[in-house]
């Protein structure tokens, strides 16, 4: 069962001032017996006693309130949600919150109860959790709506009314907001040419790539992070062509030539940047063609590429029920010093397989593609579902997810590959033996995106549009 009954327990001769922490297991056997007495004895909740399958789940945490002398004034269990568990047998990044419980000699502490929830909701925040609820019994509502809980539903639990309460978790909009939302802001005087010259060309907006007017060409530009080409240089030119290579991919476009833009403190430097560059040519198969080194700088590095198709795919083709697809390469692990951010599943991988799935879009050419940006596989949804004038809604189960990767971290992370796309449902074409390819939800009427769990419940991830650059 997954309550926050009141806040009880066994009482203390004083109450020093106090910390919360991370329990560990000298703090678990107080931590139990404060919960026995508040749900068992004095409640009446339970028989017996209150341990559940939680208790023994490896995943679930706990946070306590201790004293100066070390003694357990209170505490609060985190872990992924039971439903969840039983639902798909893996964590989906939704997690409740259960057993809050503060001892009576504690109660005017400083507010404890207040400080252990505060302390829950920054720890799944860490952990990437995307859902995260707690059962509370009604005395205690006002508490959680004080601390930006919000009311949902009710429940009777053993006989006793409860409220279910949800804390909004703000991991994808505040991603998007970061990302993307200055974008319609900052190319608004670009977006007052029209015809075949507007900006991404004429019915192609906020696109991976551009197509070149009066050509079968199309050109795409993207600049590293200056924090990563500092921190590694030869990683960051491998990534300028990848990132440029999946922009290509995502118009169904094959790559064919490579200018770059380079600047560094020292020529050593650069050397290493274009070293990384070199790997990458070599690797897809496309040549530099060009470009400018300016030396004593600060590190920077843009690449353009250009690529060929007769047929380029928008990333704002999609309607109305058409069916969401993501394919992704689930080979690899986290990039090293990036864990929760970049997913590696390209430096392992041979010439001929990074050649085969940069043509994977060019052979399906569905309704609309974007490959997965920094924005996370969630906000690339947000700006396919804008381009193509509609919203979102992700089935969160469903997403091809690696084993070794948090749901909540895989879905906002940048993944070597991962194409997301938009066809009539059960239509779609993207295979690959290289990658898994899932229909994961459905473009709706409602402008936004919201994210479907195995209950049946939405909650929404990005309120609306991602860019502000609206409908192609």
């Amino acid at each position: 069962m997954l309550d926050v009954p009141t806040l009880t327990g066994r009482s203390l001769p004083s109450v020093a001032p106090w910390t919360v922490r991370p329990a560990e297991r000298r703090h678990l056997t107080a931590y139990r017996a404060l919960r026995r007495d508040a749900f068992v004895v004095e409640q009446g909740l339970f028989t017996g006693h209150d341990l559940d399958r939680l208790d023994d789940d490896e995943r679930t945490e706990v946070l306590v309130a201790v004293d100066a002398e070390d003694r357990v004034l209170g505490g609060v269990r985190i872990a992924p949600a039971l439903a969840a568990l039983d639902a798909v047998g893996r964590d989906i990044g939704w997690w409740t919150g259960s057993r809050l419980v503060v001892a009576p000699g504690a109660r005017r502490a400083g507010g404890i109860g207040a400080a252990l929830v505060r302390a829950a909701c920054d720890r799944v925040a860490e952990l990437g959790v995307l859902r995260f609820e707690a059962t509370v019994q009604r005395r205690n509502q006002v508490l959680f709506e004080r601390l930006g809980w919000q009311a949902w539903g009710t429940e009777d639990v053993h006989g006793e009314p409860h409220v279910l309460m949800r804390r909004p978790m703000n991991r994808v909009a505040d991603l998007v907001t970061a990302t993307k939302s200055a974008l319609a802001g900052l190319v608004g005087p670009l977006r007052e040419h029209t015809g075949p010259a507007a900006l991404g060309g004429a019915g192609f907006v906020g696109d991976d790539g551009a197509p070149v007017p009066g050509t079968d060409l199309v050109a795409a530009c993207d600049a590293i992070l200056p924090g990563l080409v500092e921190r590694d240089p030869e990683w960051a030119g491998w990534c300028a062509v990848l990132v440029n290579i999946n922009d290509l991919t995502a118009m169904g476009a094959l790559p064919i030539g490579l200018t770059d833009a380079v600047g560094a403190p020292t020529a050593s430097f650069a050397r290493r940047i274009l070293n990384g560059l070199h790997s990458g040519s070599q690797a897809w198969g496309v040549p530099v063609l060009g470009g400018h080194t300016q030396l004593g700088v600060p590190a920077s590095l843009s690449v353009t590429a250009l690529g060929r198709t007769g047929h380029p795919v928008p990333g704002g083709g999609g309607r109305p029920g058409h069916a969401l697809s993501l394919t992704a390469d689930l080979s690899g692990r986290w990039r090293r010093g990036f864990e929760g951010r970049q997913w590696d599943s390209t430096s392992s991988r041979s010439a001929a397989e990074l050649r085969h799935l940069a043509g994977t879009v060019w052979a399906a050419r569905p309704a609309a593609a974007k490959d997965v940006s920094m924005a996370g596989m969630v906000g690339t949804t947000a700006m396919l579902a804008e381009a193509s004038g509609t919203g979102a809604t992700i089935d969160v189960a469903a997403v091809p997810t690696p084993s070794g990767a948090v749901t909540g971290e895989w879905l906002t992370c940048f993944p070597g590959f991962a194409m997301l796309t938009a066809d009539p449902p059960g239509t779609g074409r993207m295979t690959t033996p290289l990658a898994t390819t899932a229909e994961c939800g459905e473009l709706t009427t409602e402008p936004g995106v919201r994210l479907r769990w195995p209950d049946g419940v939405t909650t929404v991830a990005v309120p609306g549009a991602a860019t502000g650059l609206g409908h192609a």
